[in-house]
Parts: C-alpha cells; sequence; structure tokens
C-alpha cells in the first residue's frame, strides 16, 4: 500500500443479524489478520457498551487479542472513553499491553461517557450508546461553498475539493433524555462519581506515562507497568472544541470523526491546526481522519451491501443501541417514514460506498478537504466475507492510484 498517507482500520466488533458476540470477535481476529497482509498501518478498536449488534465493550482486552493474532501491524483503542475510566486504570491497562507488545499500541482517548454538557453536540471519539455529549460549538463554513444537493441528501455544502458536508447534526436532546441513556451512565460510574475535566484527565495520564505525575500535595505515584511505555497517544474528536484543543494545546495527533459527525470534520481539523503546540513528541500538527466504506467490485453491489446501514444508524439515534446488522433483505422490508430518512441523512449520504475507483475518488476528497495525514477506514456489512474483501479492494486500488 502506498504510504504517503496510510489507510488503517476502526472495528467496531459488530455483530449480524443471526450470529453471536463469540463469531464476531473471531471475526475481527481474522480481519485484523488479513488487514495486516493487506498493509493498512493501524487496527483500532472502539468501545461500545449494552448495544446488541456490538461487542467492542473492552479495547484493552480485544486489543490484547489482536496484538497477539498479529505481528506487525499497530493496534490500538479508538477510542478508551474516558468518561467512565481513570487515568490510573487507563495507564495500566495499556502499560500491560506495551510490555506484551512493545512498539505497537497506540492510546486513543475520547469524552463520550461524562457527563452531558449538551444536547445538541456529537461524540467525542466513536458513536456510544446515545452517540454522546460533547461540545456545543456550531460548526464553521471553512473552506466550503454551496452546491446543488445530490438525490435525497439534505441541504448541505461542499468543499471546493467535492467532500459533501451535511449540516450539524442535532438530535440528541431525544437520546440523552431516554431510560436508557440514563442506565447506560448509571451502569457505568460508581455511585456518586463525577468524572474530571477531560483535559485535566489527559494531563494525569500523559505524566503517569513519563513518571512525572505528583498529588496536589507532592506525593508521587509511578505505575508498574505502565510508567515509561513506548504507546502512541491520540486525542479523538468531533467539532472544533474541547478535544481538538486538547490535542493541540499538548502537542497530540488528533483523529477527526468524518463518519461520526461529517457536518463538524473541518472546523475540528481547523481548530486543532491552529490552535497546536509543537511537543517533544509532534514538530507539527498531525491529523487522521475517519470515513465509513463500503466497496465492492461494482456499485451496486456495494450499495446492496451497504443497505442495512441507515437500519443501523437508525437504531442507535432512537436509543435502541446498535441492532445486529441486518442482511440487504431485511432492510428492505423496512418502511421508512420521512422522519426516519431525515434522522440518518447525515451519516448515510456521506458514507462512502461504491467500487474500488468510486471510493478512492471520495476519499481523496476527504483527504484533500482535511488535510487528512492518514485515513481510518470502518466497513461494516452483513457477511464477514464481504467485509474483508471491501478492505482488500480499497488497499489494491488505494496502492495504485496516480
Amino acid at each position: 500500500m502506498s504510504s504517503d498517507v496510510p489507510l488503517s482500520v476502526l472495528d467496531l466488533v459488530p455483530i449480524s443479524s443471526g450470529s453471536t458476540a463469540a463469531e464476531a470477535l473471531r471475526n475481527t481476529l481474522d480481519l485484523a489478520r488479513r488487514a495486516e497482509a493487506f498493509g493498512y498501518h493501524r487496527y483500532w478498536l472502539a468501545e461500545h457498551h449494552l448495544n446488541p449488534g456490538v461487542a467492542g465493550t473492552s479495547p484493552a482486552l480485544i486489543i490484547s487479542l489482536v496484538a497477539g493474532a498479529t505481528a506487525r501491524i499497530r493496534v490500538g483503542s479508538g477510542a478508551v472513553q474516558l468518561g467512565h475510566h481513570t487515568p490510573l486504570s487507563v495507564v495500566e491497562q495499556f502499560g500491560l499491553l506495551d510490555a506484551v507488545h512493545p512498539g505497537r499500541i497506540d492510546l486513543g482517548l475520547g469524552r463520550s461517557g461524562g457527563a452531558p454538557r449538551t444536547p445538541a453536540a456529537p461524540a467525542e471519539g466513536a458513536a456510544g450508546v446515545a452517540e454522546g455529549a460533547g461540545e456545543s460549538e456550531e460548526p464553521g463554513e471553512e473552506e466550503a461553498h454551496g452546491k446543488e444537493d445530490g438525490p435525497g441528501r439534505t441541504e448541505g455544502t461542499f468543499t471546493d475539493s467535492g467532500l459533501y458536508l451535511p449540516p450539524k447534526y442535532t438530535g440528541f436532546a431525544r437520546l440523552l433524555a431516554s431510560p436508557r441513556f440514563r442506565l447506560h451512565q448509571a451502569l457505568l460510574r460508581q455511585p456518586g462519581a463525577t468524572t474530571p475535566e477531560y483535559p485535566d484527565q489527559i494531563d494525569d495520564i500523559l505524566a503517569l506515562l513519563a513518571g512525572k505525575y505528583r498529588s496536589a500535595d507532592g506525593v508521587e505515584a509511578h505505575v508498574v507497568p505502565g510508567e515509561g511505555a513506548a504507546v502512541e497517544v491520540w486525542i479523538l474528536g468531533s467539532s472544533g472544541g474541547t478535544s481538538a484543543l486538547t490535542a493541540a494545546a499538548r502537542g497530540l495527533p488528533f483523529a477527526a470523526n468524518y463518519h461520526v459527525s461529517p457536518g463538524t470534520v473541518v472546523e475540528a481539523v481547523e481548530a486543532y491546526r491552529k490552535a497546536f503546540r509543537p511537543s517533544p513528541a509532534l514538530a507539527g500538527p498531525r491529523v487522521l481522519v475517519s470515513a465509513d466504506v463500503v466497496v465492492a467490485p461494482d456499485d451496486a453491489t456495494a450499495r446492496r451491501l451497504a443497505s442495512g446501514y441507515g437500519l443501523w444508524v437508525r437504531s442507535i439515534r432512537t436509543a435502541e443501541g446498535a441492532i445486529p446488522f441486518p442482511t440487504p433483505e431485511e432492510a428492505a422490508r423496512h418502511r421508512w417514514s420521512d422522519e426516519d430518512r431525515a434522522l440518518v441523512a447525515d451519516r448515510v449520504d456521506t458514507q462512502f460506498v461504491g467500487s474500488p475507483e468510486t471510493v478512492v475518488e471520495r476519499l481523496e476528497a476527504l483527504r484533500a478537504a482535511t488535510g487528512a495525514d492518514e485515513l481510518l477506514i470502518t466497513t461494516i456489512t452483513h457477511g464477514h466475507e464481504d467485509r474483508v474483501r471491501s478492505y482488500e479492494l480499497l488497499a489494491d486500488a488505494w496502492a495504485k492510484r496516480s
């Protein structure tokens, strides 16, 4: 694979309808081995809870399995959600991983899981039980100008490179008010526990890794294993708010979520770059951008394989929790209301679906609009072999592009 802009994998460990969590985990190990053979740069695992169709509940445990099943590919979290982890537990877990697989572990950190700050903001990290609670800043119009919307698209803008930026999704109020979201919060946090400010959590993690942690009254803490671990720390975010600015101020690499919050991806990377301060780890900004992709030999086949995606997103945004990923036949039987279509339009309209040539063209538009140094590809299909084939076709076409 061409190394100028590497491709990497984001795996949610999806469970297909009629399948099991155990099979989903076996599929993850198989996909990781094959992604390494295809030339993907890194393999990240997301963290989700209480979703019938997602088995990726514990990134550190699955990272251990994937790293043990592969030899060279970097393996990491996309992301550990700090709303329900302490800095110490994170450093201990990833210190153990680095001790066993030195120089191969990435520690991606997200904000989801903490107390909601506003009902109108997307998740920081990946699509969680409610797709999260993040910042309230409105997205800007950087690099964007109006064009005619495509068939079925909501009003949005296009960048000069042709990347579609839908309106910012603002439907989180229903999710955050749902009994299921309250249960999620209750089960993931100790009674009465409060989540510290995100920048403070990041500072504690960095200090523990570096062996420089001191309490307010000067007591040292040294984590074994963990202190000195050669993990690569990333911040994941969906807007130009706290996560982007935290990464920039500390000179850390930043992963922006086009696949979760496509309307704010340009805002996010521009805010990060503008505020970036060099660090011993990183002399200049480093940006990874995610995309939801399905590739098949031809556009029609790809559209059929991806047809369950809208129904899957709907289940997340109606507070059901991600359902097992439907077959094309199951998806075809669903009767869509106008309200349902509007609920998922931003995600469906920004999924890159088609032949290798079609998807490469759209990924190039994403790269150009964001200046991404790396692209993180997440693919879900009902059939495991279709998913593997999608990654294979993409890797081959990306390596051959002119």
